[in-house]
């Protein structure tokens, strides 16, 4: 009986001296970060919504955090190029990514097991920002709004190419639009928007679902056309509408975009990057910069945009099994 309580004092006192082993690990950590340049790792090539955001972000940083913040485009490999570059960083803070939502929509799209788990390994720091897709086609496409284009495509099965980044919500986007329209587009994958968007611009492919800020350039001079939105909000243009002003229901693929630390990153050091990213979020010139890409800011804490990942995990699972989509 002696013997176990004995047992017992010592579990606990060892416990708690592991806790506060942790403690001191965890205030030092935030004590000294950030002790060195932050990387942002983007996976996809320059020219994107993602890279963008990212080198909007960047300065920002580096004025708060007092280190230089620096953008490295890892493109390539649906997305796991980026995410395995960040798992192999220290999870000291000093390495992030801004993958968006795609992260999670990996697995439902990569025929080979991942080496991670989107959810477990990583750590959500930060929301950024959100935005509908446009549905954007060359000119020379004989379609002037969403009903004329899908009788277009009906007419022309599988031969319409679709160029969107492997492995990312344009992708989803185009699978999904294939199983409510009725029709059969290709699907061309490409390591970022930058890429896809020349082919479409050049001919190579006849349309991309693109986010406002990778379209808006080639819009505004006219090398593509836009005919429709997806979500519930006609971003920047009022005269695009959306999906369902079109007649097309259903269509309610939004991309959102945050920030993600390796697992195990000291909690002090996630809530600091989280705090300085939601100042700048509430700042007017940064709101104003993001606005002018079509996107909407959005702040949350780490637990809530981990939530909001675990949902889109879940209903990404869903909308693939419905459309019938099949990894590649």
């Amino acid at each position: 009986m002696k013997f176990s309580i004995v047992a017992r004092a010592l579990a606990t006192g060892l416990a708690l001296m592991f806790a506060a082993a942790v403690a001191a690990q965890q205030t030092a950590a935030q004590q000294s970060f950030p002790s060195k340049p932050i990387r942002i790792i983007v996976p996809f090539s320059p020219g994107g919504t993602n890279d963008i955001l990212a080198r909007l972000l960047a300065p920002k940083l580096t004025e708060s955090l007092g280190q230089q913040v620096i953008v490295d485009n890892r493109p390539g490999g649906n997305t796991v190029i980026a995410s395995d570059a960040l798992l192999k960083s220290a999870p000291d803070g000093h390495t992030l990514s801004l993958p968006g939502n795609s992260h999670v929509l990996t697995p439902y799209l990569t025929r080979t097991p991942l080496p991670f788990d989107v959810i477990k390994d990583f750590a959500p720091v930060a929301s950024l920002a959100r935005t509908g897709l446009f549905l954007v086609i060359n000119p020379a496409v004989p379609a002037s709004n969403l009903q004329e284009f899908i009788a277009y495509a009906k007419s022309k099965p599988g031969e319409i190419n679709s160029a969107a980044p492997g492995g990312s919500l344009n992708q989803l986007a185009t699978e999904v639009f294939n199983s409510l329209a009725g029709v059969k587009l290709q699907h061309i994958p490409y390591k970022g928007s930058g890429p896809a968007m020349a082919d479409v611009v050049g001919g190579q492919a006849q349309l991309s679902f693109q986010t406002p800020a990778s379209a808006l350039g080639h819009l505004k001079s006219g090398r593509l056309k836009a005919i429709a939105i997806t979500g519930d909000t006609p971003y920047v243009d009022p005269k695009v509408p959306t999906f369902a002003q079109a007649g097309l229901k259903g269509f309610d693929i939004i991309l959102t975009f945050g920030l993600l630390a390796p697992g195990g990153t000291p909690k002090p050091v996630i809530e600091r990057l989280n705090t300085e990213v939601a100042k700048i979020l509430a700042m007017p010139d940064f709101k104003e910069k993001v606005a002018a890409q079509g996107l909407e800011t959005f702040v949350s804490t780490p637990e809530q945009y981990a939530a909001h990942l675990k949902s889109e995990s879940e209903k990404f699972a869903r909308v693939v099994k419905a459309a019938g989509i099949r990894p590649e």
